[in-house]
């Protein structure tokens, strides 16, 4: 059985001060998946490149201190990328794509579209791209597991104030839309198919103190390839590990 994490750090160099190596070798996963690590590969804190049993991988941004995602893997993958082949995202450190024997593993930071009606075209157009990427690669018979920080909610259940938030990026309908395509694709959201409840979340806003009254919002995710789903046993969100603004949520999966 193979546990995969996946958390949206929000800072490696922030973390690395609030006890993460310890809790990585308490939780001991064989796979983690780290996004928003804020940091080019040079600037990570010397304990966390050198983890005893992990191979890791680093992608950074060409813009300091921003995006960037990370692999910390038991398993050595047969190869790595960082890129999808379209540099105007490539170029912002959001991917890194393992490839093992059984399976294509996709780590990635999604892009927030709050900045400006630009950045939301950038999100949409990201999005776009993104499922054209790997549904070529179902349609080549390839079985895959997505995680990351989607920066969605996906239905009124997964954020805690639905109706405010209507007209907000991250709730959006055409973001919402994305999603639904996602899961026509013979895409699974790993822990719908064990949770049907709200109240789920995995990210909290700092300024207003939201995690302390669980005002939070579900967009946090492992989706799998519909072949996949046989080999899941479990997904979890693990609410109560601190350190940032979202948690690390997990799959039991035997690949």
């Amino acid at each position: 059985m193979t546990y995969m994490i996946s958390w949206n750090v929000n800072g490696i160099r922030a973390i690395s001060k609030k006890g993460f190596r310890e809790w990585v070798k308490q939780e001991n996963p064989d796979i983690l998946c780290l996004q928003e690590t804020k940091a080019r590969q040079e600037q990570v804190p010397e304990e966390l490149m050198n983890l005893e049993d992990y191979h890791i991988y680093y992608s950074s941004a060409e813009r300091p201190g921003y995006s960037g995602v990370a692999l910390y893997s038991k398993e050595k993958p047969n190869r790595v990328e960082t890129a999808i082949g379209l540099n105007h995202f490539d170029c912002e450190g959001r991917f890194v794509i393992a490839h093992y024997d059984s399976f294509i593993l996709f780590n990635v930071y999604f892009p927030n579209g709050g900045a400006s009606p630009e950045r939301l075209q950038y999100k949409m157009d990201f999005y776009d791209a993104f499922l054209a990427h790997v549904s070529s690669l179902y349609n080549n018979g390839k079985r895959i597991i997505i995680c990351g920080d989607v920066n969605t909610a996906h239905t009124e259940i997964d954020l805690a104030r639905p109706k405010a938030n209507s007209k907000n990026t991250g709730f959006l309908p055409e973001e919402r839309a994305w999603i639904d395509r996602l899961i026509q694709h013979h895409f699974v959201d790993t822990f719908r198919n064990y949770h049907q409840e709200g109240s789920h979340y995995t990210w909290w806003d700092y300024k207003t103190r939201a995690r302390s009254r669980n005002v939070g919002w579900r967009i946090d995710y492992f989706f799998i390839s519909d072949t996949l789903l046989p080999k899941l046993s479990d997904a979890v969100i693990l609410s109560d590990v601190m350190g940032s603004d979202h948690c690390p949520i997990g799959i039991q999966i035997n690949v």
